[in-house]
């Protein structure tokens, strides 16, 4: 079969048909900045102390019943204990004056038996304040955002393989379905197991269709619209998103609202079935080739060109036959050397970037005293992070660019535990000198990804790196825990990470300057390809080719 990007040459790359599937992909997108990030509002743990119940204390006794706890070097009110109110109220009906007349160190202190009084300046309610996750239901704070990234986890593994088996399309309306669906009844939990097992079911949606219009995206345009598609109007949808949570969360300061409120967007695009179609390429590797035929020229109707008679010449219908009956699954990632070392690597430096890039976003609420402009701050460097992504894959080699990000962001996490204490400035500017690196590796690598792999295989070897991804995304809500034994070892857990990963990048083959690979041998014949940037006695690019960077 002729090659792909030459059989629909003619249809341009930028005509209405392209513009109706990159800016409807583009907003499918934008809910999936909601996604994780809202866990940050529904599961962060305001000022709290334990209730005290009315006794008639005098004022003294009134503001000294809770005791005074060193924290960090700072001293605050115990959010977990009491002194006994049995003794207390002896002791205020005697008269007796706290700290003059009695020691408070003497009196024996008692847990929240009564329950916990809670500081309603920043939220109304939050799944903490609701089922009362403090003190020691205080693990389940962490291990929420843990539970929906298991659930994005199993959705990433599972929907590529389906995306592969059954078409992109349907897959990414179904995990769009889910996460709406999902998010909308969450509002009606009435306690946290409830709650923990919708967000599974919702994490099941949130990455994949993400994932699924990634790569629907990738195989429909073409040439430097798909370079932009995939790194730039994808991701930007997504910080989009992102950027919109915190002045939903603003306004909206009950949990169950802001669900709500993030839930309904989801309706309006369930229409889109009818104006965003399957991949062609995809259509041709099952040998549907009249499908594929069928979509194409719809596309010349909405371009306004004409189509040939014949648009895939090569494709007989033994050819269509032998395709359809051909299955590929994970196992095929891993049954050839090179295949396997790039799928090893490939998830390994999913991994690393994606639990430097959750960990690092969880870790917000540290970076300001106002938790929307810290949630504002971090999807805000995300941009800069996507333009960056877009013009290294437009300009620079795929491979030089995923190390070089790498290492930018490793060298900031390192530099951090330099800065004195009283430079807290100087920190937040190398965290998201940090977090702006291992964004932009993040960004290049699932076009990279999209890249390396031929059709059949393409988004099962997506979901399979995101799937490892997820496994840092379920370890990032607990990393920054780590700094109660040492301050630094968070970060010096996520530059390590980064430093491991570029070097591992060094033995990925090169995409830049190169077209998607149809079939597997189309892949294994990469490593016998020099980049274009590059000089040697390699077998030359078509000169076509070096004007796009695919």
């Amino acid at each position: 079969m002729n090659d792909y990007e030459d059989s629909i040459a003619f249809l341009g790359q930028w005509g209405r048909f392209q513009q109706v599937v990159f800016f409807l992909l583009c907003v499918s997108i934008v809910p999936n900045g909601f996604g994780a990030f809202t866990l940050v509002f529904l599961t962060d743990a305001p000022n709290h102390h334990c209730f005290i119940p009315d006794l008639n204390l005098t004022e003294d006794w009134g503001k000294a019943i809770i005791p005074v706890e060193v924290v960090n070097g700072k001293q605050e009110l115990s959010r977990c204990s009491r002194y006994r109110l049995d003794v207390v109220r002896n002791l205020s009906a005697q008269g007796l004056i706290p700290g003059s007349d009695v020691n408070l160190t003497d009196l024996e202190q008692e847990g929240c038996v009564d329950g916990w009084s809670y500081n309603r300046d920043v939220y109304k309610s939050t799944i903490v304040t609701e089922f009362n996750l403090v003190c020691s239901e205080q693990w389940k704070q962490p291990f929420t955002s843990t539970v929906f990234f298991v659930g994005v986890l199993i959705g990433s593994f599972f929907s590529g393989q389906l995306s592969d088996r059954f078409g992109r399309k349907p897959v990414l309306f179904a995990t769009m379905a889910v996460q709406t669906v999902f998010t909308f009844i969450q509002v009606f939990s009435t306690s946290w197991i409830m709650f923990t097992i919708f967000l599974v079911i919702n994490g099941l949606g949130q990455i994949s269709n993400f994932v699924a219009a990634l790569v629907l995206g990738a195989e429909t345009l073409t040439g430097h619209v798909r370079v932009f598609y995939s790194s730039l109007g994808t991701c930007l949808a997504f910080a989009i998103g992102y950027m919109m949570l915190p002045l939903f969360a603003y306004f909206l300061r009950d949990w169950r609202s802001l669900l709500l409120a993030l839930s309904l967007p989801g309706l309006a695009y369930f229409p889109f079935w009818w104006l965003i179609s399957e991949s062609p390429r995809w259509l041709l590797s099952q040998g549907r080739v009249e499908e594929a035929e069928a979509i194409v020229r719809k596309a010349a109707r909405w371009n306004k060109v004409l189509a040939p008679t014949v648009i895939f010449q090569d494709c007989s219908v033994d050819k269509t036959k032998t395709h359809s009956k051909t299955h590929y699954s994970v196992i095929d990632l891993l049954r050839t050397s090179n295949i396997r070392r790039t799928t090893l690597i490939l998830c390994l430096v999913a991994f690393s970037s994606t639990a430097g890039y959750y960990g690092l976003s969880f870790n917000t609420p540290q970076l300001h005293s106002d938790p929307y402009i810290s949630c504002f701050i971090s999807a805000a460097v995300e941009i800069p992070a996507y333009i960056s992504s877009w013009l290294a894959l437009r300009y620079l080699p795929r491979k030089l660019s995923v190390i070089g990000t790498l290492l930018f962001g490793a060298v900031p996490l390192y530099l951090i535990q330099l800065v004195p204490q009283g430079l807290s400035s100087l920190s937040l500017a190398l965290e998201m000198l940090g977090k702006y690196g291992i964004t932009t590796t993040s960004s290049l690598l699932f076009a990279y990804t999209a890249e390396l792999y031929p059709t059949m295989l393409r988004n099962t070897a997506t979901g399979i790196t995101t799937t490892v991804s997820r496994l840092g995304s379920c370890l990032a809500p607990s990393l920054f825990k780590l700094s109660y034994y040492l301050l630094y070892l968070p970060y010096i857990i996520l530059g390590t990470l980064a430093f491991v990963s570029a070097f591992a990048a060094l033995f990925l083959p090169e995409s830049f300057g190169r077209p998607l690979p149809e079939t597997i041998q189309d892949m294994h014949k990469r490593d016998r390809i020099k980049c274009p940037c590059t000089t040697g006695k390699e077998t030359p690019i078509p000169l076509g080719l070096l004007n796009s960077p695919l």
